[in-house]
C-alpha cells in the first residue's frame, strides 16, 4: 500500500500531492502547523495514548489562535473510517493540524522493526540541533532538521541525538534515556514530552528503577552503562553506540531489557480504541 493522504472535513477526503514518497515529504508540502505521529494496534482499531496524541494538537490550539475545522470526537470517527479498508494489518499515522485549522491524516503501512534490533541495539550520531519550542511538535521542525536527517542516512545510523550547549536533549524522532551508576536518566527540560517517554518513566517507577532528570553531557558518553530511545512507533530501542563510541559493554543492558519487556507486555493492555 502506498502512502495515502486525507483531508478530514470531518469525513476523510483522499488527496494527492506531487511528492508522496514519505510522510515527511507530504508534510513539507502542506501548510505549517502541529503534528503527531504514532502507530496502530489490533488491526488498526487501537492506538496507545491516542488521547494524549490528540491533546498534542488540540491542547495548544486555543493558545495559538487556531480554530480546528474538526473537533477531536469527529476526528476519531474520521480516523476509523480512513483506516477501515486499508490493505495492511497495521498502519503508521501522522495527524497534522495546520495553523489555519485544517486537519490532515497521512497513512503508511507499518512494518515492525526486526527482532534483532531490540536484541542487538543500534548506532546513533549526535547533531547540534534543538527544537525552538519543545512543548510544540511543529511541522516546521521537519524542514529545519532536514540536514540532520540527511546525515543520519549518509552515516547509516539509526537516529540522530539532538544536542545543545554540550548536552544531549532528545532524538530527532524520539526521546533519549541513559543509565549511569544504575540510575535511569533523561533530560527534564527542553525536550518533547513524548507519549512513550511518559509511559516508560511510569514503568521505571513501578519497577523500582532510580530516576534522574538531567541532560547527559557529551563528555560523559564513555562512562555510560546503557542507553536507549523511545518513540510511539518503535517502543524501546537499545543504543549500543553513539558517535562510534560503544555504550557500556556494547550490548543490551539489563535496565533497557527490563523496561523494553515491560513496555511490550503493557502496550496491549493500555491501547485505546479509536472510537
Amino acid at each position: 500500500m502506498p502512502i495515502r493522504l486525507f483531508a478530514l472535513r470531518p469525513y476523510p477526503e483522499p488527496l494527492t500531492l506531487p511528492d508522496m514518497s514519505s510522510p515527511d515529504a507530504v508534510t513539507r508540502q502542506l501548510p505549517p502547523g502541529l503534528y503527531s505521529t504514532f502507530r496502530t494496534y489490533d488491526r488498526r482499531r487501537r492506538v496507545i495514548g491516542l488521547r494524549r496524541h490528540l491533546q498534542r494538537l488540540y491542547g495548544p490550539a486555543k493558545r495559538l489562535g487556531i480554530n480546528p475545522q474538526v473537533d477531536s470526537a469527529s476526528l476519531r470517527r474520521a480516523l476509523a473510517e480512513a483506516l477501515a479498508d486499508l490493505e495492511t494489518e497495521e498502519a503508521r499515522l501522522r495527524l497534522i493540524l495546520t495553523y489555519a485549522g485544517e486537519v490532515y491524516l497521512v497513512v503508511e503501512p507499518f512494518t515492525p522493526l526486526p527482532p534483532e534490533v531490540y536484541a542487538r541495539g543500534v548506532a546513533v550520531i549526535t547533531v547540534p540541533l534543538h527544537r525552538e519550542r519543545p512543548g510544540l511538535k511543529s511541522t516546521t521542525f521537519i524542514q529545519a532538521s532536514q540536514n540532520a536527517r540527511l546525515r543520519v542516512a549518509e552515516s547509516d545510523a539509526f537516529e540522530a541525538l539532538l544536542t545543545r550547549n554540550g548536552v544531549i536533549l532528545e532524538g530527532l524522532t524520539s526521546n533519549f534515556f541513559y543509565v549511569q551508576g544504575g540510575v535511569l536518566g533523561t533530560a527534564g527540560r527542553g525536550v518533547l514530552p513524548g507519549v512513550t517517554r511518559r509511559l516508560v518513566l511510569r514503568l521505571a517507577r513501578r519497577g523500582g528503577v532510580p530516576l534522574r532528570y538531567r541532560a547527559l553531557p557529551l563528555a560523559e558518553i564513555p562512562r555510560l552503562e546503557e542507553a536507549f530511545l523511545t518513540s510511539s512507533s518503535r517502543g524501546v530501542v537499545p543504543i549500543v553506540q553513539i558517535d562510534a563510541q560503544p555504550v557500556g559493554s556494547g550490548g543490551l543492558g539489563e535496565i533497557t531489557r527490563r523496561l523494553g519487556e515491560a513496555y511490550q507486555a503493557h502496550v496491549q493492555k493500555i491501547a485505546e480504541t479509536i472510537v
